[in-house]
């Protein structure tokens, strides 16, 4: 059990971080933290002794994570009604660093699920694309190219080139 604790109780700030970039929900994200940690602690046994357990922990993450995705996309959002307050809903945000974070936000959630979360995982949570490639299941190949169609799709999001938000706009005639 401490073997646990050393290991994977350090990794607990970065997969809240991932599971709130993924689902966009705090209290979601707690949750699948927590089944998360659950899982790692239940199959810690089957876990490679050799690999990194930073890798196997996040995998873990991002697979309950599309479980959860796919789960709610086909059951639509929930809204509780104590959380339907119209006030709420009609204030924006006050300030310049707050609506830079909703841009970026917003655009993330444009992205490919594939191509964000490659992003994710090197950007924010700092991973190597080996490691990346071993999350995801991927050759480190698709990681670099879904890494550059992410970052170049999210840098036209961001400029306000309509183009980058239609599928396929990435394509071009050339004579």
């Amino acid at each position: 059990m401490s073997d646990i604790l050393r290991l994977v109780e350090p990794l607990i700030p970065a997969l809240r971080r991932y599971a709130r970039a993924l689902l966009h929900d705090a209290a979601g994200a707690d949750d699948l933290v927590q089944d998360c940690l659950e899982r790692v602690i239940s199959h810690w046994h089957q876990r490679r002794r050799e690999g990194d357990p930073r890798t196997w922990v996040f995998a873990i993450l991002h697979n309950l994570a599309v479980n959860r995705l796919r789960q709610s996309a086909r059951r639509g959002v929930h809204v509780p009604l104590e959380d339907a307050d119209e006030v709420a809903f009609s204030r924006g945000p006050t300030q310049e660093d707050a609506l830079i974070r909703r841009d970026i936000v917003a655009a993330l959630a444009l992205l490919p699920e594939e191509q964000r979360s490659v992003l994710l995982l090197v950007s924010v949570e700092d991973l190597s694309y080996a490691q990346v490639a071993e999350v995801l299941s991927i050759p480190i190949g698709t990681v670099m190219s879904r890494l550059a169609r992410a970052r170049e799709r999210l840098r036209h999001l961001l400029e306000g080139e309509g183009a980058a938000a239609r599928p396929g706009a990435h394509l071009r005639r050339v004579k």
